[in-house]
């Protein structure tokens, strides 16, 4: 029984992270498929370009509320677990991890968009919240220093990434969330494949310029 409601868990993690905002949003206001249009990316920063201020700031509050849900429903329902086995204290950090990568996962391959989605971004800064909120403000404050230096989403949303996964070792944090901060930024930096050419290129477009895939 405790293996089935940490399956349970760890499904509706995923479930959560796939709720496509974005798509909806735009769907709800402007009524265009957002895969269509920009990046082709269902996140907070095409969702700026192509419907707007107001909608993106809507989507970036609550693609990170996904992430941060995800695992705060392992710490919700974990006290049946315990009651399930004796192990279940050993169990909670990994099963949390687990549920917040799988929320990022998610977020990019979304079931109910034929496995389309954004780049884990806002989504993963919810599950840093939700596990280690020192860690995610420190990758909030690189992000938001990379951007004020540079102007580029993606290149700032890298940043903090990196900056997550040395932070959970600087600052001491369980195992199984330095394993999480390695694993989701090493996912966060697959999914900006396509930017990293273009940074190295000098291509990328910094904040306010078109482009045809910029950010999520």
């Amino acid at each position: 029984m405790a293996v089935l409601a940490i399956v349970l868990l760890l499904a509706a993690a995923y479930l959560l992270g796939s709720i496509p905002t974005g798509y909806l949003v735009a769907k709800g206001v402007k009524g265009i498929d957002i895969r269509q249009h920009g990046s082709g990316g269902t996140g907070a920063t095409n969702v700026l370009r192509t419907v707007g201020k107001g909608a993106a700031i809507a989507v970036l509050l609550i693609d990170l509320l996904k992430g941060l849900l995800a695992v705060l429903l392992v710490a919700l329902v974990w006290p049946q677990v315990t009651a399930l086995t004796a192990l279940a204290a050993l169990w909670q950090p990994w099963v949390a991890v687990g549920a917040g990568l799988l929320a990022l996962v998610g977020h990019s391959k979304s079931v109910w968009i034929n496995f389309t989605g954004g780049k884990s971004v806002a989504s993963g800064l919810g599950v840093l919240i939700g596990l280690a909120w020192p860690v995610a403000l420190g990758a909030a404050i690189a992000f938001g220093l990379a951007l004020a230096l540079s102007r580029i989403v993606s290149l700032s949303s890298i940043v903090a990434a990196i900056a997550a996964s040395l932070l959970m070792v600087i600052t001491g944090q369980p195992l199984p969330y330095a394993v999480l901060g390695a694993l989701g930024a090493l996912y966060v930096i697959l999914r900006h494949r396509s930017n990293i050419d273009r940074l190295l290129a000098g291509t990328e477009p910094r904040l306010g310029q078109q482009s045809s895939d910029q950010g999520g």
